[in-house]
């Protein structure tokens, strides 16, 4: 291990989560997440836990070391929650307790939070649905999303498209089918964009003058044009694997390092 990944490997973390945003089946795929950019060394949960829609944290607190906060909701339609959880992670930011923070919830309101923790510098991340807010997003320097959290199988090749097959003509009106299709476009989730646009732009700026990019230094880029980019959005695990996917426009060669360990090497095909 080198000196940058033991660095990352001990950066100490402030794990908070909005209990009013966040999955308790989730929490121990959250708290391995978060090991990956450093120690939860702090690990708190905000929420008003005289109602009912906290009792599902109860078990899950005590397995994983999590301090409840109790912040009761004192006005209908205010969420105190979100000022209580600010209040904190501005108190422990200025008190350089950590150097990194994990933010855990779906909720706009710390868009705000997320870019004053990064204008100080200090690492931030984000947990949270895919219909998380994108300025909360791209606040981030990672944000990861639960639904790659709670995936079980992922597929071996590219998803491909479902071909749509064309509506039958009935006795219903142009204006009915019309208000038909619009509503059917709305219920539909939206899939992920096509990564390759993304992955060709990362590579453009990692590519050396020999015609090979680090695949560490593409994810790496890849997180800052997205921190919201996963390969376990499009079914892999990994990003070599994502880019396999595509054998006719990447090449992939592994090279040995002087210290014994080993690099991916990615060249664009001609």
């Amino acid at each position: 291990m080198d000196q940058d990944q033991g660095a990352v490997r001990n950066r100490r973390i402030a794990m908070l989560i909005d209990g009013d945003n966040a999955q308790p089946s989730l929490i121990r795929n959250m708290l391995a997440e978060t090991s990956k950019y450093g120690l939860a060394i702090i690990r708190r949960i905000y929420g008003d836990w005289t109602t009912a829609n906290m009792n599902g944290w109860k078990d899950t607190l005590q397995t994983h070391a999590i301090q409840p906060i109790q912040q009761f909701r004192y006005t209908i339609g205010k969420n105190a929650t979100d000022s209580a959880m600010i209040i904190d992670a501005m108190d422990i930011l200025y008190e350089d307790r950590v150097e990194g923070f994990c933010l855990v919830s779906s909720d706009s309101d710390y868009t705000r939070l997320a870019t004053r923790i990064r204008e100080k510098g200090v690492f931030v991340m984000g947990i949270g649905r895919k219909t998380t807010p994108r300025a909360f997003v791209n606040a981030c320097d990672v944000f990861v999303f639960t639904e790659n959290l709670q995936q079980k199988e992922l597929v071996q090749a590219p998803p491909a498209k479902q071909p749509i097959a064309p509506r039958r003509r009935s006795q219903k009106s142009d204006k009915t089918e019309k208000i038909e299709k619009i509503e059917t476009r709305v219920e539909e989730p939206e899939g992920p964009a096509e990564p390759l646009p993304l992955i060709k732009q990362a590579f453009d700026l990692a590519v050396q003058d020999d015609g090979w990019a680090f695949l560490g230094v593409m994810g790496t880029h890849l997180r800052q044009l997205d921190p919201s980019f996963d390969p376990r959005t499009y079914g892999y695990k990994q990003l070599s694997m994502l880019l396999q996917a595509y054998p006719k426009l990447f090449a992939l060669e592994m090279g040995k390092k002087g210290d014994g360990t080993f690099n991916v090497y990615v060249r664009l095909k001609e």
